[in-house]
């Protein structure tokens, strides 16, 4: 048995160092490999599926994915991007040093999960590539779990043991003696050496930018030139009259995009912003109203209902402002040779309730087309405005209508809030709440925040399973299997006493530095909870039965035990930016060496000060 699991253990290292196969591919060869060779049996085989961390996991990118979709991500990464002043390696400061404060008081993958979607908007704002900060971030939440007594699993598992031995706890802080420096030196490490070293892998995962769209669509639809706002005046005959009442489009060509409150009244049905008027939609004092038409026509309109030209802002801006928002966004549309608008009568403006999407503009052989009623050509292109998810669903009720672009990514990028973003971010506060006083487990935790992000419409449900990377979540589940069968065919026992047999009668220094090899050795592997659990019995009978204290090697087994920097099946944050980020296998080991020996040389150095034996 003991032979079989090395055989399946290297080979599964090796295909993932190879490259060849998806990460959760690997893992569930890796995973079927224990069952076929009877080293596991099927519940064992399968437990990895129904782990805690693993469901905790998928809550938490729907978590994510709702602060992305409510604007909270645009808003943190636009934030970052003025700290930084666009310096790529201030922003992995930020971003580094944010994760290890977060993961002190939330878990790892929950500060992960948190900053993943920022940190990727944030990076290409800046100008560089993901790969570049996500490892950092993973990394530094690792480390960060060191600040505090809750801050990662193995934390409490070192302190409980000493208390069950009859020795004094841990306090709450008391690990931030030795978590300051590391994160210190891991910042450090990463602004100076890391960088370098860090690949450039181009993902598919770059936000749309709002600015350079608008920028595209101003040019190719003329649309500063027929793009007004007019403010209702105390003595306009509209005032208290109805859309239907007058026909702006017949008399004039012009028509209503867009009617903004001055003084809303929401008892009495009168929203602060009415993104489409229609015809039962009465006019107030001091409305302001977004129109499109000719400059002859608008100041014909002016003069008759005694309308005032309201100042606009930069058409992009004005565009982005006024036009774009959580739950309304624009994008462009091309007919195909054999969709049904083909030879159709259209007019430009219009809302269309069947739909429920505004025409705005269209473009014929890359020229503007000025006429209000265009018949309907193949290739013709239009500029729309609708309801986000309107938009989405065009596409499936007409297959021969090509939507440019990426309207699900634009509308994560409006740097808008709205009631629905604060119920995102009110979700992730009680989560962590709840987490910090250990009120409920942590997968109920994450799994109560994502339920009401999803009950609340901040994610629709139907793109909540799209926001969770499987290849992270199934790789994770595959491999529990592989620690199960360390610990049951007892490779992971015999190493630990061979540590002791070998190391014990030297110097103590010796026998902390074998505990801290030892313990990364296996958090590489198995899950760092299972790998301090296992280390720490250990670590306390070799101390004990030498007469030291045996604080400094559960202080060392719990640092060790987060130093899972070699792979991304170490930990749950390294899957989590591995796909994300592009990285490969090999990456961890280059960029993770280092670093780990770092931690190993700082560790034997500061340790036995803080801690003397």
């Amino acid at each position: 048995m003991v032979t079989l699991l090395l055989v399946i253990l290297f080979i599964t290292i090796g295909l993932f160092i190879w490259g060849k196969f998806p990460p959760d591919v690997v893992a569930l060869m890796s995973m079927l490999s224990l069952y076929l060779t009877g080293i596991l049996d099927v519940s064992e085989t399968f437990s990895g599926f129904s782990n805690t961390t693993v469901i905790m996991i998928a809550a938490l990118f729907i978590i994510g994915e709702g602060l992305s979709q409510t604007g909270w991500t645009a808003i943190a990464g636009k934030k970052f991007i003025e700290w930084s002043g666009k310096s790529v390696k201030k922003l992995l400061v930020i971003v580094t040093l944010g994760s290890g404060f977060l993961s002190g008081f939330v878990s790892n993958t929950g500060a992960v999960a948190t900053l993943l979607p920022v940190t990727i908007s944030a990076a290409w704002s800046a100008g560089t590539l993901p790969s570049k900060l996500l490892m950092p971030v993973a990394f530094g939440s690792n480390t960060g779990g060191l600040l505090t007594l809750t801050g990662t699993p193995p934390n409490i598992i070192a302190s409980n043991a000493l208390l069950e031995q009859g020795f004094e706890e841990l306090s709450f802080f008391e690990f931030s003696l030795i978590g300051v420096p590391l994160l210190i030196l891991a910042i450090v490490y990463f602004r100076y050496i890391g960088f370098k070293m860090l690949p450039s892998y181009r993902t598919k995962n770059r936000p749309v930018n709002i600015d350079s769209e608008m920028h595209k669509w101003i040019e190719a639809y003329r649309l500063d030139n027929n793009y007004f706002k007019l403010r209702v005046r105390s003595l306009s005959p509209l005032i208290g009259t109805k859309m239907s009442d007058w026909n702006f489009e017949e008399d004039f060509g012009v028509s209503v995009i867009r009617l903004k409150r001055r003084y809303p009244n929401l008892l009495k049905g009168n929203p602060a912003n009415i993104e489409f008027p229609a015809a039962e939609t009465v006019f107030q004092y001091h409305d302001i109203l977004t129109v499109q038409g000719e400059t002859e026509a608008i100041n014909k309109l002016m003069i008759k209902f005694r309308l005032g030209l309201w100042r606009l802002e930069d058409i992009n801006e004005e565009l982005k402002d006024n036009l774009i928002n959580q739950e309304v966004g624009m994008a462009e549309v091309i007919v195909t040779p054999k969709s049904l608008f083909v030879g159709r009568k259209i007019k430009l403006g219009n809302y269309f309730k069947r739909f429920e999407i505004q025409l705005l503009a269209a473009s014929r052989n890359n020229k503007p087309l000025e006429d209000k009623e265009i018949k309907v050509k193949a290739g013709d292109a239009f500029l729309i405005r609708g309801r986000w998810e309107s938009i989405g669903e065009l596409k499936s009720l007409y297959e021969n209508l090509v939507i440019c672009g990426s309207p699900e990514g634009m509308a994560k990028n409006v740097e808008e809030l709205t009631p629905r973003s604060y119920i995102a971010m009110g979700s992730l506060i009680m989560m962590i709440l709840l987490l910090v006083f250990k009120v409920v487990p942590g997968a109920v935790a994450a799994m109560i925040g994502a339920g009401i992000i999803l009950l609340s419409g901040c994610v629709p449900i139907s793109k909540a399973y799209k926001g969770i990377s499987w290849v992270s979540v199934v790789m994770i589940a595959a491999m529990i299997p592989m620690g199960l069968a360390l610990q049951k065919t007892g490779v992971a026992q015999m190493a630990a006493d061979g540590l002791v047999d070998h190391l014990g009668k030297l110097h103590p220094l010796m026998l902390l530095g074998g505990v801290f090899l030892l313990t990364t050795i296996f958090s590489q592997m198995i899950n760092n909870s299972a790998t301090a659990v296992l280390m720490a019995p250990i670590a306390i009978l070799a101390a004990t039965s030498l007469g030291l204290s045996p604080k400094p090697f559960m202080i060392t087994v719990a640092i060790s035990a987060s130093t899972a920097f070699l792979t991304p099946i170490a930990t749950t944050t390294n899957a989590m930016v591995m796909s994300a980020g592009g990285y490969k296998f090999v990456d961890y080991l280059k960029i993770g060496g280092p670093l780990l020996v770092l931690f190993f040389i700082t560790t034997l150095t500061l340790v036995p000060l803080i801690w003397p034996f």
